[in-house]
Parts: structure tokens; sequence; C-alpha cells
């Protein structure tokens, strides 16, 4: 649905108040500008005095051409008239050297209130909002859409400064100093001339309406073709895999012609508007010689100071007129990008501290699910009513099909969400009442794909734990059973890893990222199916190290293989978001139930073996 008026008008108040952030530079620029614009109007009508001084000074010696009221100089008789020419041609050298210097300022100063600040400074806060928004959203935008609002939809918005709001007021400041000096000259020609301006003004309005549902729907076509691009480059091996590239290629064709048409669209309407905002001023440029020429011949204006000047302006009214064309795309293209902006920086934080939250730099570890239900949606629940409490330094295993709410039981700890009904508490207090970062500088975490870095070895052990020494680094390694393979490596722990560590096994990449969690220490650690991309010998050796670094800590695993399962001190074996059994391996392997389904289903797959490693079919 295309945004009405009023809300286009909430936009452009919001990027006017964007806009007061930096006012001192603001000032600046409009400061420069108003010099440069009294500079080349007093370069103009001294060009007008110099064409004058020399049509009467040639004519009539005698004659003593004034120079325009705004100077009040003259040059006196007694010159001869190449001194006086070369004196005008002189001012009007200087003018246009000074002039040269502000507009080098003016250059500058814009571009470092654009792009050295307001650019830098919106894309770092989209940033920081970015990292504190749920999961929900971005589970609800593409990845291409959240890139093209960082990057292109930020620079939309900084056009709103540059291109529409110091240009309006740069129009808007000449058109009037304009206006009253062509008045100040002839009032009749100045009215005859302008007549045409009210037309540009709705010309201007019936394009805005026009241009701006064809900006939004081109920034959807972009976000389409970014997100194509980007599953592109992860999935290559997919893709090569299936050979399917030229049905990849004729997809990004399509998408990437979608977007040449659309832009076809919008430019075909822009070059209409141009040349017709064009054509009035032009026309203004018919009349002025038609009814300016007459005034002169009759001898009610001068051809220098009169008509020259007077052309001189109208042509730059013109000009600042046409820039009705490039203010009003500009304004469409800075709505359409900061609406989608705004919709970043307005976003919710679902989960946050407290304004009276409780510190707790270092927690115990004790856990506690009191009735607590939970729905992604808000609607349909995916855990329900579950009441369970772990001591610090428990051991627990969760095993469940695929849904059955294993990992939406663990990402209520860390607060990714919160429950959405019940109280989840942490050393008897209230999860929502305790900082967020104490929460999460207390917790390791290991997810089934771990993510890596395209930083070196030791920098993404320690990504969580940046000041840590090489030393820590180390220890972490071995922990994690990853010291022998990184050691092995050329550069050692300063290998640089490629995009998400794929110059790693499945396996090396699961002890990195179990070595990052161990590094911060932490009481509680959660590992959601840590070793599902690990063989058995190399799950052997996790966890045996594992068994050193989980002493003492409170560990929820999710885990499907009967070797991981043994190791807890109780398993929760969960469906459809209830737990329906809990015991030690022992306990539950002797009564009927889900788990003993699952433990036969193991031991049919590995004939004679007390221990099958393969998962759960």
């Amino acid at each position: 649905m295309l945004p009405n008026a009023s809300t286009n008008f909430q936009l452009i108040t919001r990027l006017l108040r964007l806009a007061l952030r930096y006012r001192a530079d603001s000032v600046k620029v409009l400061v420069l500008q108003t010099l440069l614009l009294a500079l080349g109007l007093s370069g103009l009508s001294l060009i007008g005095f110099g064409i004058d001084y020399i049509r009467f000074a040639l004519a009539d010696p005698a004659t003593e051409p004034t120079l325009p009221a705004t100077f009040g100089l003259s040059i006196p008789t007694s010159w001869p008239a190449l001194h006086g020419i070369f004196l005008i041609a002189g001012g009007v050298l200087a003018f246009a050297l000074v002039r040269a210097f502000l507009n080098y300022n003016y250059t500058i100063a814009v571009n470092r209130l654009v792009q050295g600040k307001l650019v830098v400074d919106l894309r770092s806060e989209v940033y920081e909002r970015l990292q504190r928004l749920s999961f929900r959203f971005f589970d609800a935008h593409t990845t291409g859409s959240i890139i093209t609002r960082v990057t292109s939809d930020v620079q939309s918005v900084r056009m709103f400064l540059d291109q529409v709001l110091i240009q309006a007021f740069i129009m808007a400041l000449s058109l009037v100093i304009y206006v009253a000096y062509m008045l100040s000259l002839h009032p009749g020609l100045t009215a005859a001339c302008l007549a045409t301006t009210p037309l540009l003004w709705i010309m201007a309005t019936v394009f805005s309406r026009l241009i701006q549902p064809l900006y939004a729907t081109n920034q959807t076509l972009v976000d389409r073709l970014v997100q194509r691009f980007a599953e592109t480059v992860q999935s290559m091996q997919v893709i090569k895999a299936f050979g399917v590239e030229k049905q990849q290629q004729a997809a990004f064709e399509a998408d990437n012609a979608a977007i040449g048409k659309q832009q076809g669209a919008i430019f075909w309407r822009v070059s209409i508007f141009s040349p017709s905002v064009g054509f009035l001023t032009r026309l203004n440029i018919a009349i002025l010689l038609g009814y300016g020429g007459w005034l002169v011949i009759h001898g009610q204006l001068p051809l220098g100071a009169g008509l020259v000047v007077f052309a001189g302006l109208l042509e730059q009214f013109s000009a600042q007129v046409n820039q009705v064309a490039t203010i009003v795309n500009s304004v469409q293209q800075s709505i359409t990008g900061a609406r989608r902006v705004f919709e970043i920086l307005d976003a919710p934080v679902e989960t946050k501290s407290a304004p009276d939250a409780v510190a707790r730099p270092r927690l115990d570890g004790n856990l506690r699910f009191e009735n607590v239900s939970f729905a992604f949606d808000g609607i349909e629940s995916v855990l329900h009513e579950i009441d369970l409490e772990i001591p610090a330094g428990r051991c627990i295993a969760i095993l469940g099909a695929t849904g059955a709410g294993k990992s939406a039981l663990m990402s209520l700890i860390p607060r990714f969400f919160d429950p959405t009904s019940g109280t989840l508490s942490i050393d008897g207090i209230d999860a929502r009442q305790l900082r967020l970062e104490d929460i999460r500088r207390n917790i390791g975490i290991v997810f089934q794909e771990s993510f890596l870095f395209s930083n070196t070895i030791a920098a993404n052990i320690a990504f969580g734990h940046p000041d840590a020494t090489e030393q820590q680094i180390e220890d972490a390694a071995r922990i994690a059973s990853a010291h022998e393979f990184i050691t092995a490596l050329p550069k050692g722990y300063d290998t640089i890893l490629g995009e998400s560590g794929n110059t790693l096994s499945g396996g090396q990449r699961q002890r990195l990222a179990i070595a990052r969690a161990i590094l911060l220490d932490p009481p509680i650690l959660l590992l959601d199916d840590p070793t599902a991309a690990i063989d058995s010998e190399t799950e052997k050796e996790i966890f045996t190290a594992l068994d050193q670094a989980t002493a003492g800590r409170t560990t929820l695993l999710v885990a499907h293989r009967l070797s991981t399962l043994r190791r807890a001190d109780e398993i929760l074996v969960m469906e459809q978001g209830r737990i329906v059994q809990r015991g030690t391996h022992e306990e539950l392997i002797a009564q009927p139930g889900p788990y003993h389904r699952v433990a036969q289903l193991q031991l049919i797959d590995g004939p004679g073996l007390p221990e099958n490693e393969g998962p759960i079919a």
C-alpha cells in the first residue's frame, strides 16, 4: 500500500529533524552559498555596467556612467576609457576568483557534512539498531532488503540534505533575490517574463505524484536482485552440483531486466518533465527579447545595466526553476529510502534491559522455568507450560524430533526471546529483571551450524573475549580438541579463514565454535547439537575434553546420539512443546516411551554395538 500525503509529510518532518543535528555545518554551507549568490549578482551587475560604460563612453566621452546603486561608485570622466574598461574587467576577474575560492570551500563543506557525518552516523545508527532487534525482524526481511537499507537507502536519505534541503533553500533565496532585483529594474517586464511560473509548480506537483510509487517499486526490485545475488554466492556449491548455472543466470537476468524496465519508466517521466520545464524557461527568454528589446529601443531600459543584467537574472532564475525537477526527483527518492531506513530505526526492540535491571556480572547458573509458554508469532505456542528447575552445575540433555521445541526452550535462556507467559528465573531472579548484557556474557553458546568470520583463527576463538591472551586462546582450543589441527596449518592461529570458515571441514568449524564458547568461561553452556557435523572419533575426543569444560557449569545440550545423551546428569524428552519424559539414560531406557524407541532404532542401525554412534533416523 502506498503511503498517503500525511505520511509523506511526517517523513519530511522527520528528515528535517535529522538535518537539525548538523545545524552548524548546515549553516556554514548556507552562508557560503549566500556569499556565492551575492558575488554572482555583483559580477553580473558589473558586467552590465561595463557594457553601458563602453557604449556611452565611446559614443560621448563626456558622459559619466554610474555604477549600480548597490556599489555607489563611478569612474571619473578624466580617466581614459581604456583605463575604465580595464578596471571593470579586473573587478569582474576579482569577483570570479573569490567566487571560485568560496565554491571550493562550499564543495568541501557539503561533502564533509553529508558523506563525512550524516551518512556515517546514520549507517552506524542503523547497524547498531540491527544488533538489538530480535530474530523476528530478520525472519520477516530478506538479507537483500537489509543490505540495501544499510547501503543505498542511507544514501537516499543523504540526498534529502544536500539535494533537497540545501538546494531548496538556495533556490528559494535565489528566486526571491532575483525577482526583487528584476522588479527594481522594471516591474512590468518582470511580470511578463514570470507569467509562466505557476505552470512550473503545477507540473512539479503532478510529476511528484506520478514518480513516487515508481521509486517504491524500483526499490523492491533492487532488494530482490541483491537477495538473489547473495543467495547465489552463498549456494554456489549447490548450484554447480545440480548443474543449474544457466537457470540461475536466466533468473538473475530477468530480475536485472525488471529493474532496467522500471528505471526506464522513471527516466521516461523525468525526460518529459525536464524538457517541459526547460521549454517554459526558454519561453521567458523569448518574452524578454521581445518586450525588453522594445523597452531598450524606446529608451525605457538601459541596454547593459538593464536588459543584459535582466537577461542574466532571468537565466539564473530559469536555472534555479529547472532545479525543481531535480529536487522533486530527489524528494521522492529520499522519502522512499527514508521510509525503509526509519523502518529499521523504529522497529521495536523486544528484548532489552529493564530501567531498574539488576546488575549481576557473574551468575551462578541456577535456572528455573515456571509455567513457561512461548509462541514465535505470539499466537501459536511452540512451548506449553514448561516447569523445570536446573540447579547450577547440572548437565541436562534434551532429545526430541524436529519442531519439538528444543531450540525454542534454549533460546529463552539468553533472552533471544521472552516467554509469552510464565517466568524464566536465573539465580532466583526473573531474567527480564537482569541486565541483558550480564545474561549473555555469562552464557556460552554453540549452535548446530556455527558461523565463523573472515578473520584469523585466533580472532574467531576470541570473538566474545577480544582481550584474551594467546595462552587463553590456546587453552580453549585444546579443550575443544582443536589445537592439533590448528597448529598443523601453515600459519597456525594466524591463519585467515575464508568466508564462513569454508576452508575448514565441518568438524573443524564446530570445534572452533566450541573453543569460542569455552573461552568465555561461562557458568552456563548451551550446546545445540554441537556434534551433528562431527564424526564419531572426533566426537569422543571433544566430549572427553568437554567433561572438564562442563564441570561446575550449568549445561543444556541438545543431542540425538546415545553416546552424547548418556553423558548428561538428566535427559529431557520433548514432544510438541512439552516435556514428556525426564530421567537418566538408565531410567529412561528401562521404561516404554519415546526415549526407548529412539534407543532401539539406533541399536538396530548398528546391531551388536552397545553405543551406536549413528544419528536418529
